[in-house]
């Protein structure tokens, strides 16, 4: 269903970051490399296959060089998670719902590589013909760490750690006796702990951190002489993760992991806020017995619509229904009244990992055209996709528009209507998606994720009153559309070359109307966009919408403008290999379709074939508007004024 494709010594070990490795700085670091939550931090969906040899899973982290852990659960079943780590070896693996300890894989086992892992033979436990997930957390500073030791029944003994900053949250386990694992998190006492193993309230009998006193800070942390920490002779893991540590990203100063708290509203649209939007959420009860709740975006977090989540401390697989948790610009909504993460005035606690935001350096990193290929995923792309269509090229039909952040709903690019359900929709693959039911090769799919100056979306509740909506594409739009998706209504359109005043519908050949209530007359920013009180864009509260928002990226994507001329336009985007995707409409005539081309139908110098965007048609042939250009494209003197116009003003939005 998804992608095709040494022990330490008996004393405190620590192992350092980098080793050797690749050598990557941090984005603190001036003049170097920066670091970004896409290098530290991977989910990865597959399905196990232990009729080969070797799988080999490519999740762009260098787990070999600079060390890490990867937590893996079968999804399809009810089958043991298993936890595994550079620090212990890849053989010997923990069960985080169990108070086990530390067990081997089959012969052939984990193997860490330097941008993924592979599976050999591991007995069932990870190859097995299952669903599988995989989180994987690369040793970062600011982000991760592993620490091991042997007890020797101190108390208040000190542990030291690399994580550079004051830990957000400890896990620790003893792999050498059956113990419960014992976790501490900054939003409760040190004096406290929670058992990942169980959906135990908080405990404070032991006082599994120190007896008297207790130290948790940037160096080191501290342990009593009990059992589950610190007995002697015993063997322990602590994996040590980090809180708001800002210095990741372009500017060396974002935070990609939180752990913070909570208290629950019981009712929909409790929000929490971040300063970024998570792509993993752990949340946990600490006043009552409640599962330790585990959602992320690759399995689905949607906005509404059914989401997937697993139990840390239950041996049980994905679990789909009504979404608990969903992502916003700057954190997430609790969506649901369910008690594992919202009962009034309750407490719960949480880790969050900023989505992927590592600037792509092509355009197939971020967008991809496919034929259906009547397999699973139905199209094919070479990253995570965020958002899709796809229609039949060669009769009548819709362009039918999927969201990762709206799980299994359809919109239709071409008509008004409001979204409709179809859950054969798929996004859990880590290369492509499809509908299961398009079984036919005459379809094409148009792919794209998000990544940051490129493209963003956004889904959001209607107030009915003039506002601003945050985003993260972390730059000036030029480009936005909007759609209501619980009613009919108009994709509204804004384009820097039209200005804030006036907006387009994708589905209508309409000319630019002017009306501030739509962008209410104000041009978007690089952190938000604005709207008015438009039905089209920002009605009463029970309207829901979502946005996508491009801007023109160097090499990659360019939002432009140009003015027709009846002669060949060479339009310079400054690509390198000219364009495989062109969308174009007239902004000065009131009956201009939007043109649409791609690279797999051809951008040649003959025919090209186009679609309308506006329309259900099939597409045209024997055409010669367009013609390739190696930083662009050429609208050709055949062209019709609909697209070169003398004195026409046009848009587009071409992609490399």
């Amino acid at each position: 269903m998804k992608e095709h494709h040494k022990k330490e010594s008996p004393i405190i070990s620590l192992l350092g970051f980098g080793g050797g490795g690749t050598g990557t700085a941090f984005g603190g670091v001036a003049g170097g490399p920066k670091t970004y939550v896409d290098d530290v931090f991977a989910p990865y969906v597959y399905t196990g296959d232990n009729s080969v040899a070797t799988q080999t899973f490519n999740t762009g982290l260098d787990m070999s060089g600079e060390g890490g852990m990867i937590w893996f659960k079968s999804r399809s079943n009810s089958q043991a998670a298993r936890i595994l780590d550079t620090v212990r070896g890849a053989n010997e693996s923990l069960i985080p719902h169990s108070d086990t300890d530390s067990g081997g894989l089959g012969a052939d086992g984990l193997t860490f590589l330097s941008n993924g892992f592979s599976l050999g033979w591991t007995g069932g436990d990870l190859d097995a013909p299952n669903d599988y997930i995989s989180w994987s957390f690369r040793k970062a500073p600011g982000f991760f760490d592993i620490v091991t030791w042997t007890g020797n029944g101190v108390d208040e003994r000190l542990i030291p750690h690399n994580l550079g900053s004051t830990p957000g949250m400890i896990v620790v386990k003893c792999t050498s006796n059956n113990e419960n694992w014992i976790v501490w998190h900054r939003n409760i006492a040190t004096t406290s702990y929670l058992q990942l193993n169980t959906t135990n309230s908080l405990l404070t009998g032991i006082k599994p951190w120190g007896t008297n006193t207790q130290t948790i800070n940037s160096t080191h942390f501290s342990v009593n002489n009990y059992g589950s920490v610190n007995s002697n002779g015993r063997t322990y893991v602590a994996y040590v993760f980090a809180h708001d540590d800002q210095q990741f990203g372009t500017g060396g100063n974002e935070s990609i992991i939180e752990c913070g708290q909570y208290t629950g509203s019981g009712s929909v649209g409790k929000t929490v806020n971040l300063g970024f939007e998570p792509q993993f959420v752990m949340v946990k009860s600490t006043q009552q017995s409640r599962p330790w709740v585990m959602i992320d975006t690759v399995r689905g977090m949607p906005r509404d619509g059914d989401g997937v989540r697993l139990l840390a401390n239950d041996s049980a697989g994905d679990v789909t229904s009504a979404s608990f948790l969903a992502p916003t610009p700057t954190g997430f909504e609790v969506t649901q009244q369910n008690t594992y993460v919202n009962t009034s005035g309750e407490n719960y606690i949480y880790m969050a990992i900023r989505r992927p935001n590592k600037p792509p350096e092509a355009g197939t990193d971020v967008f991809a055209i496919d034929v259906n290929t009547q397999s699973e995923p139905e199209y094919v792309s070479n990253f995570v996709v965020d958002w899709a269509f796809h229609r039949n090229v060669a009769y009548t039909d819709n362009f039918e528009s999927y969201s990762r952040l709206t799980g299994f709903n359809k919109l239709e690019i071409n008509r008004l209507s409001a979204q409709s359900n179809n859950n054969a929709a798929k996004f859990d693959f880590m290369n492509g998606w499809g509908d299961n039911l398009a079984n036919d090769t005459n379809y094409r799919s148009w792919m794209f994720k998000r990544a940051p100056g490129f493209l963003d979306i956004v889904c959001y509740n209607g107030n009915g009153s003039n506002r601003t909506i945050n985003h993260n594409l972390g730059k000036v739009p030029e480009m936005i559309w909007v759609k209501k998706r619980e009613s009919s209504g108009a994709w509204a359109v804004y384009h820097s070359a039209i200005g804030p005043t006036k907006y387009l519908q994708v589905q209508s050949p309409n000319a630019p109307s002017t009306y501030n209530g739509v962008w209410n007359d104000t041009a978007p920013t690089s952190t938000v966009f604005s709207l008015g009180s438009d039905g089209y864009v920002n009605g009463g509260s029970s309207n829901k919408y979502i946005a996508y928002l491009f801007s023109s990226l160097p090499g990659i994507s360019k939002v432009g403008s140009y003015a027709g001329t009846g002669n060949n336009i060479d339009v310079d985007c400054g690509f390198a290999s000219g364009a495989r995707f062109v969308l174009i409409k007239a902004t000065h005539d009131n009956s201009t379709e939007w043109f649409t081309w791609d690279s797999v139908r051809g951008i040649v110098a003959g025919n090209d074939p186009y679609l309308l965007f506006s329309s259900n048609a099939a597409q045209v042939t024997n055409t010669d508007y367009i013609d390739p250009l190696s930083t662009g494209f050429t609208v050709t003197s055949n062209a019709p004024a609909a697209l070169n116009a003398v004195g026409g003003d046009y848009i587009f939005l071409a992609i490399a």
